[in-house]
């Protein structure tokens, strides 16, 4: 699906349209452990009529603690590499996988702005991860422009297109 630059509401909901119809049609549960996006991904799939046949839950860590306590990410991963990095996204998603007892699970954690860049990671920063209960986790970097809301709004969909990637691989 070729999206916008930056999805709209429509373009969101295809997305969470066609992942819930591959969440049905493999019999499959999924969960998100969300920072930068602060629920948006959990909203945008929960916002379909009948998504507790598959969606379980949503987790907002947007704190340091909130993913140690919520999602059992290391306090050493969080010393050493940081919220925004791919050890803490693989963190995340497996915690949201085993903690929330799912299938499949995405999770995401980032610089949505406009404050909160560095140099090395600056606004527009986000690492989505990406794991199914039969499978390794995987993490996948992106700079996506723009501010806040062109942020989280191209995270929700980099996150679904990665739900959907991660079913047929």
């Amino acid at each position: 699906m070729e999206l916008s630059s930056v999805p709209t509401d429509a373009e969101l909901k295809l997305l969470a349209t066609r992942v819930a119809a591959a969440m049905l049609h493999y019999h499959l549960s999924l969960s998100c452990a969300e920072s930068c996006t602060g629920g948006w991904i959990a909203k945008t799939l929960t916002d379909l009529p009948g998504s507790s046949a598959w969606f379980e839950a949503g987790v907002v860590s947007y704190s340091n603690q909130a993913k140690v306590s919520l999602l059992g990410v290391r306090r050493e991963t969080l010393e050493r590499t940081g919220a925004v990095s791919e050890d803490t996204a693989l963190e995340m998603v497996s915690g949201a996988l085993d903690r929330l007892n799912v299938d499949v699970a995405v999770a995401v954690t980032g610089i949505a702005g406009p404050t909160g860049g560095t140099p090395q990671k600056p606004v527009g920063t986000v690492w989505v991860g990406w794991q199914r209960r039969d499978g390794a986790a995987r993490a996948k970097l992106f700079h996506f422009p723009g501010g806040r809301d062109a942020v989280r709004r191209q995270t929700v969909a980099a996150a679904l297109e990665g739900v959907l990637e991660t079913l047929t691989d």
